[in-house]
């Protein structure tokens, strides 16, 4: 069996993910590509009789899309995404995100999923592996930066469209993606290539920005400027990954495939990595067997590294994951507190990088879903101690707390409602 003409054994992984926000903000119609992509058989997108399917439509939240997209990932097997909505500037930090259901150009940050995360777990598979198809829409924004520089798609060999902003309620169809969906249900199997082309002799791509691998990205108007050639991805880790004490890290360790909350930037050294097995585990529902796993690895770093080390919080931040994944809220909010604190404290990271953020993040989204109030109330003093350090970029967070924190006490007669836990200084002790 042979991909994008490369051998391949085992069996293949297909992710279609289709998403525009509601409302006003939307910029492309996906309401009729959903049937049409229901209509192919999964086995169509690989080439492999055995295809696991990972669908989402108009998810919502941007960790359970990242979740989806590690677990395809992970798998050493050929892998096929395809990919339908519109790209969106955060004009606040200037970064490109895939929309969500929810996303607005106020909370893009929150509820949109940022493309360096889809782009970064794109860089860890093996070349040859992995193939987009992208029927997409830029904003504004976004499409002035395109004149510039291509859209990064890791080591994956991309095909499709991006289209420029439409006008205003006149929202883009997704032309090219009813098109590969047309000639896959004639049961006809062509290579990648070859059904690229035949979705595009099917559809008017003037002025829309043509993805092609085999020539770097083009525009099909010739009033826009042509593309600079996609750079070729580095052999060694990426270069924006920090350097970190020598004592905390062997030389030159593996990067490990991690199921967290958001990719961390520290280097996990592995030497028999669990993390395929704990995610493939996890996805099946064996929630005990992953959480096992993971505390069994996390034991294994703590003996060779310590405690205090981003070995050790990795696998704290992935049975945090695991716990939220088994609807144990309670038991993911205090590892995920747990793993901002020694990120903090004993790693001594600024309280406004990424994965400390992330940890609090996790901490904050999973403490609102704790049904016991005895135990939110336990882990309250904590989450506010570190919400006065790590504000987030979301406004109202301590309100929030406070907001749950009377909602409790009224249903518990009786009891005081601990309001003491939002004083600054108590917090701070």
């Amino acid at each position: 069996m042979q991909i994008n003409g490369v051998e391949q054994d085992g069996p293949g992984t297909a992710l279609l993910l289709t998403a525009v926000p509601a409302g006003r903000g939307k910029l492309m119609d996906t309401s009729s590509v959903v049937p049409a992509l229901a209509a192919v058989t999964p086995s169509a997108w690989t080439g492999t009789p055995a295809t696991t399917l990972i669908e989402l439509i108009d998810p919502t939240d941007p960790q359970a899309v990242l979740t989806r997209i590690q677990f395809a990932a992970a798998t050493a097997d050929p892998l096929t995404i395809v990919l339908v909505g519109q790209l969106q500037l955060d004009r606040r930090q200037h970064g490109i995100h895939f929309a969500l259901a929810r996303s607005t150009p106020t909370t893009l940050r929150y509820t949109g999923l940022p493309w360096s995360w889809f782009v970064q777990q794109l860089q860890q598979r093996r070349p040859g592996t992995t193939t987009i198809y992208a029927d997409l829409v830029a904003d504004a924004d976004v499409w002035k930066l395109l004149d510039d520089e291509p859209l990064d798609l890791g080591h994956a060999r991309a095909f499709g469209i991006i289209a420029p902003p439409p006008d205003r309620r006149q929202p883009v169809q997704p032309r090219y993606t009813h098109a590969l969906a047309q000639t896959l249900r004639t049961g006809h199997r062509p290579r990648a290539e070859e059904l690229h082309h035949e979705a595009l002799r099917r559809i008017d791509t003037q002025g829309t920005l043509v993805l092609d691998p085999e020539h770097a990205a083009a525009a099909s108007n010739t009033a826009i400027e042509a593309r600079k050639p996609a750079p070729q991805a580095p052999a060694q880790a990426p270069a924006y990954l920090p350097p970190l004490p020598s004592k905390t890290l062997p030389p030159q360790p593996q990067r490990a495939v991690s199921p967290v909350y958001v990719p961390s930037t520290a280097v996990v050294p592995i030497v028999d990595d669990p993390h395929q097995r704990i995610a493939a585990a996890a996805q099946a529902g064996r929630h005990r067997e992953a959480a096992q796993l993971a505390a069994a690895a996390e034991q294994h770093v703590r003996q060779l590294f310590g405690p205090g080390t981003y070995p050790a919080v990795h696998w704290l931040e992935v049975r945090a994951y695991l716990a939220s994944a088994a609807q144990e809220a309670a038991v993911s909010c205090e590892l995920w507190l747990s793993a901002a604190e020694a990120r903090i404290e004993t790693l001594q990271q600024e309280h406004d990088t990424p994965d400390v953020e992330a940890a609090v993040n996790g901490a904050h989204h999973q403490w609102q879903r704790i049904p016991d109030a005895d135990s939110a109330r336990q882990l309250a003093p904590r989450l506010v101690a570190l919400r006065h350090r790590v504000p987030g970029r979301q406004r109202g967070a301590l309100d929030a707390i406070q907001k749950r924190l009377d909602q409790l006490n009224s249903s518990s007669a009786g009891q005081a409602a601990p309001r003491t836990a939002l004083r600054p200084r108590e917090a701070q002790k």
